[in-house]
């Protein structure tokens, strides 16, 4: 059996104990029932700090004008499926 530790209270769940998994990306973190009820949001996390070019710079987009910030909620990301060299 794998080994489930809770997120917030760093309690070590007993088998067959309810938990709520939390997946980003390839990690996935758990919440205790209990931690859950208290707050459904994970603790401890940082913000991510998006970097984007504006007028030839490249900076935080939380530096930004509010009009550029409200530009950039806009934008349309485009994911290449193949490389364009192959």
């Amino acid at each position: 059996m794998q080994k489930y530790i809770c997120h917030d209270c760093q309690k070590t769940l007993v088998k067959n104990e309810e938990y709520m998994p939390y997946k980003s990306g390839s990690e996935t973190f758990i919440k205790c029932k209990q931690c859950h009820k208290e707050n459904s949001a994970l603790k401890n996390f940082q913000p991510t700090e998006v970097y984007s070019r504006v007028v030839g710079y490249i900076r935080p987009v939380q530096q930004w004008n509010k009009g550029k910030q409200e530009e950039f909620k806009d934008r349309a990301e485009y994911v290449v499926k193949q490389p364009a060299c192959c």
